[in-house]
């Protein structure tokens, strides 16, 4: 039996690759806050529920369930704040909001209640169905007003210990059983505990169990009308009675892979250096401090920060004296031993070391030096930035709300820290932009049997959190929030687009991070193809290998023509027989990337057809910017006829290069998005 989501696949295949984006409710895009909630998959995953709950749900009497499965970073927070704008035109007013981490819900409270936060996610004022509405937090829904959004935050925990024990003016069961409901679970693979075990336990065991799980489930079925909204980027789908629960629930995934894949992502990078723990810090600082100074080049006002994580909580407080004391007693001498080591490892072919990571540092050394930044002068700029009031410890589970508010708005102007000492603290609920680098401070494993362990599965979610993109652009023809010098690696500003993994020297280890990047999909397997998500139907299969080989034929072999502007005049008695005289006009042939690959780029920046997920759209097998411009089964093989005068045909300028390409790029995009409509309709009329 097909999926919840194989269906709703199906669905999309034939009505077109934007439908679900145009069933996204007015009531969400108008008290969000401004161009929050547009990114493609954010529209899709709104579209796809208010289809469902619109046209698709077929039971609107019995409680219903269902799973976001998105990445890390991707805003599942936001899609939750713009589902509860959509429920409360539905009629619903009472959201409870459960998560296992206490830290995870002063983040969330930030997002839904502090106005004044910059990760504050509505508009300055709620208007739905014509009138003003508060978003309030309240303790209960017993007297709650019927006009606002009221939300409950609490832990999972929390939640089952107060129905359990139940105080005044605390929610108890009485709570849900006259009223419909909207439970909002984050982080949602916590509630799955007695799923995971039900296969284990005896009849007995069965019915005794009580846990999370069957708390949350008792309050779900306490009224017909309830939702139950599960949000979390690491859904165990592959434990066999995980995927079982989710088969008819699981109505959106946009995982990892597919994140990175788009482009929203930092690209990771990991440098291993056989140096005492304290010098690898030193080289991530410098690193640091590089970004920083190409940040401000470029007139962006973005402080790069550094996490150094320890294996426990004594290691980190040791460590961070240490770190200090070397700050304090920092010299030249010191960061001309980096400076060279750097320079001997850039230049040897044979190195041991991550290329890419000592070439960024020997890079780093050299901005310094052709920018008359000096190492004496390197040095007081690292003992001020990274003074010890700008270090910030979060390693306990008691740790001050300060110091939550403070971890999670690193990306604020008025916040100076540069460098965080944690633990697991920041495994989860961590939301950090300009985070770029993460130094590993010990050098344990725990791999059995070539698999990563537990501890290296986490070190990779944690890299994961860490591989936000942090947003910057430079021309508005650029995208805002997505990599920008995937195909232009030596661009200088393509360090802004790189998380930095910095690790002792252990090839064994590495590798099994590599694995474990793979596993979550942060890192493409070798050799492997950036393929498409798969509705799993004998149809949509069909229609990517249609789609698969490059342009259709009928795109790629037509000859474009193109006619330049040649700035003749022509004069002609108006009463007379003399005809006017023409300028003798002449036609040759190019090949498209004989233009150039920059102004092809140039072009196809400012065509939004051509951004690159909006092409994987169209041509889901390809696998990069470079393949598009050079391949012969796509631009490479494209012919365009330029006619104009002689002396501009046979040497194009570069504004004509640009018109030419821009002609037939908008050309190629009508052709494309005709075909795809055709075959669509025609599987349509074939499915139907």
């Amino acid at each position: 039996m097909q999926s919840l989501k194989e269906r709703l696949d199906v669905v999309l295949l034939q009505n077109g690759a934007d439908f679900y984006k145009t069933q996204v409710p007015e009531v969400i895009y108008r008290n969000l806050r401004q161009r929050y909630g547009q990114r493609p998959y954010q529209q899709e995953a709104f579209g796809r529920f208010a289809f469902y709950m619109d046209e698709y749900r077929t039971e609107r009497w019995e409680p219903l369930q269902l799973l976001f499965h998105m990445a890390t970073g991707s805003g599942k927070t936001l899609v939750m704040a713009g589902l509860i704008l959509y429920l409360y035109e539905q009629g619903y007013r009472n959201f409870l909001f459960f998560v296992n981490s206490t830290n995870i819900i002063e983040k969330t409270r930030e997002n839904f209640l502090n106005a004044a936060s910059s990760k504050y996610l509505f508009a300055d004022s709620l208007n739905i169905n014509g009138r003003q509405v508060r978003l309030k937090e309240v303790e209960n829904f017993q007297g709650a007003n019927p006009e606002d959004i009221n939300i409950v935050f609490s832990t999972i925990q929390g939640l089952h210990s107060r129905l359990a024990t139940p105080r005044e003016n605390s929610l108890t069961f009485d709570d849900f059983e006259e009223q419909k409901l909207v439970l909002i679970s984050d982080e949602a693979h916590h509630i799955n505990a007695e799923t995971k075990k039900r296969s284990e336990l005896n009849a007995e065991e069965k019915e005794e169990l009580v846990s999370w799980e069957s708390t949350v489930n008792k309050i779900f079925q306490a009224h017909p009308e309830n939702l139950l909204l599960e949000f979390t980027a690491t859904a165990d789908l592959a434990h066999p009675e995980i995927g079982k629960k989710y088969h008819q629930k699981l109505l959106f995934d946009y995982p990892l892979k597919e994140f990175r894949r788009d482009g929203y992502s930092k690209e990771v990078n990991v440098l291993q250096a056989d140096l005492p723990a304290v010098e690898r810090a030193l080289q991530a600082v410098v690193l640091s401090q590089y970004r920083r100074k190409l940040f401000e080049k470029y007139k962006k006002p973005i402080k790069p920060v550094v996490l150094f994580k320890s294996k426990t909580i004594k290691d980190s407080h040791t460590f961070r004296e240490e770190f200090e004391q070397s700050i304090k007693y920092l010299k030249a001498a010191d960061l001309e031993r980096l400076r060279v080591n750097a320079a001997r490892q850039a230049g040897d072919q044979q190195q041991l070391f991550d290329n890419s990571g000592s070439l960024a540092l020997h890079q780093a050394f050299l901005y310094f030096r052709d920018n008359g930044i000096t190492l004496e002068n390197l040095v007081a700029e690292l003992k001020g930035d990274f003074a010890p009031e700008h270090l910030i410890s979060v390693n306990s589970k008691e740790e001050s709300e300060q110091k939550q508010l403070a971890i999670n708005s690193l990306e604020d102007e008025s916040n100076l820290y540069r460098a965080v000492f944690a633990v697991d603290k920041l495994n989860e609920g961590w939301d950090v932009l300009n985070l770029f680098d993460i130094v590993r401070l010990y050098d344990t494993r725990d791999t059995k049997n070539g698999k990563p362990g537990k501890t290296t599965m986490s070190e990779a979610q944690l890299i994961g959190r860490g591989a936000r993109y942090c947003p910057f652009i430079l021309s508005p023809y650029q995208p805002v929030d997505k990599r920008k010098y995937d195909e232009e690696p030596e661009h200088e500003l393509k360090i802004f687009e790189e998380l930095y993994y910095h690790s002792a020297y252990n090839p064994r280890y590495v590798q099994e991070l590599h694995t474990a990047l793979e596993e979550i999909g942060l890192k493409s397997r070798e050799g492997e193809e950036q393929k498409p998500r798969k509705a799993g139907t004998e149809k949509y299969k069909q229609e990517l290998e249609a789609k698969a080989s490059g342009l259709p034929a009928s795109v790629r072999a037509q000859v474009y023509q193109v006619q330049l502007h040649t700035g003749h005049t022509a004069i002609s008695q108006a009463f007379g027989n003399g005809a006017a005289t023409t300028a003798a006009s002449v036609v040759k042939i190019y090949r498209l990337p004989d233009l150039g690959g920059h102004v092809l780029r140039k072009a196809m920046s400012r065509l939004y057809f051509y951004q690159f997920s909006s092409l994987q759209r169209h041509l889901p097998y390809l696998r990069s910017g470079s393949e598009f411009m050079q391949s012969e089964e796509y631009l490479g093989g494209v012919q365009v006829e330029v006619a104009g005068l002689p002396e501009q045909v046979e040497q194009l300028s570069q504004e004509d290069k640009l018109y030419v390409a821009l002609q037939v790029l908008e050309s190629i995009a009508r052709a494309l998005s005709a075909t795809v409509k055709s075959k669509a309709e025609n599987t349509l009329v074939t499915a139907g």
